[in-house]
């Protein structure tokens, strides 16, 4: 006989429920240092213009909450060496920032610090991560830049922008509270290829190739894009799957209606709105002032947009 499964708990339930009301759409601002190590370009481009919405659940979301929280003990630990660790920038109250691109691209570092014991008179830049012990067997094993290359590259662009010539990783195994520590030095040609790969992101106006054609390839079935990319789903509709908005200086800008976009203006999008051609597929067959009309794979026509009645 097959076991039947527990029955739900209904506090359970409602605790992750909670998580997943609170847990927003994932868009971020700008193109993130810590997403600029995928291998994957068009995956970035799809982060940059956000066609797809992030979906996790309650249990998944409390996770990266976990990670959250083990930033401020770290901070407790090492202060506790008798390192000044400042996780907040004096200067503007908030996280510290480094940005690039027109400010398209950039992120927070987690903090920075001076008083480390392997180098006292050198500023550091800090990040935190925690790892499942399989992850951090490895970490341990072939050190951040192998093991972890995504963390290795968000860590050279804070140094290069921020002109730092240190950093600290402190991983911490969330199963045995094993920390892992690592002092990283500038990569010249990392920092200045990332920072270029990240321009070519902001500025391209077609998503790039993709990096596999095959839907099994085990980075493309991990990949939150997958259903977009080899499936024909639709993209999300917001003003940066647009084509006549543009990121410029400081912000995004519609040609259509001529002026500059917020935050909330992009996400809320407009009744004019056009999907960027190469989002949908199927053929251009016309194009106005306020359509365009495709031809789908199946023979059907769809049409993006108004068109003026006789």
């Amino acid at each position: 006989m097959v076991a039947l499964p527990p029955p739900a708990t209904p506090t359970l339930s409602a605790i992750y429920a909670a998580y997943e009301a609170d847990a927003g759409d994932g868009f971020r601002v700008h193109l993130g240092a810590s997403l600029i190590g995928k291998e994957c370009r068009r995956a970035l481009w799809y982060d940059f213009r956000w066609t797809t919405r992030t979906s996790f659940s309650g249990r998944m979301l409390r996770l990266f909450e976990t990670g959250q929280l083990e930033e401020s003990r770290l901070i407790h630990n090492l202060r506790r060496t008798g390192a000044t660790v400042l996780d907040i920038d004096p200067d503007t109250g908030r996280q510290w920032q480094v940005s690039a691109h027109d400010g398209h691209f950039g992120g927070s570092m987690d903090a920075v610090a001076i008083g480390l014991l392997e180098a006292p008179k050198t500023w550091h830049v800090l990040e935190f991560k925690t790892h499942s012990t399989k992850s951090f067997a490895d970490l341990k094993r072939h050190g951040v830049r192998q093991s972890k290359p995504r963390h290795w590259a968000q860590m050279q662009v804070y140094l290069h922008l921020s002109g730092m010539t240190r950093a600290m990783y402190l991983a911490v195994n969330k199963d045995t509270d094993d920390i892992h520590v690592e002092r990283l030095s500038p990569d010249r040609t990392d920092g200045e290829a990332l920072l270029a790969k990240a321009g070519v992101i902001v500025k391209a106006v077609r998503p790039p190739e993709q990096q596999s054609t095959d839907p099994d390839w085990f980075q493309c079935r991990m990949c939150e894009h997958h259903p977009l990319c080899h499936q024909d789903a639709a993209p999300e509709r917001n003003c940066r799957t647009c084509l006549h908005s543009t990121p410029v200086e400081n912000g995004w800008h519609c040609a259509h209606h001529d002026r500059m976009l917020s935050p909330g203006d992009q996400r809320r999008g407009c009744d004019r709105h056009l999907f960027i051609p190469d989002l949908i597929c199927g053929e251009v067959v016309d194009v106005g002032d306020d359509h365009v009309v495709y031809r789908l794979a199946d023979g059907a026509v769809w049409v993006n947009g108004r068109v003026a009645s006789c």
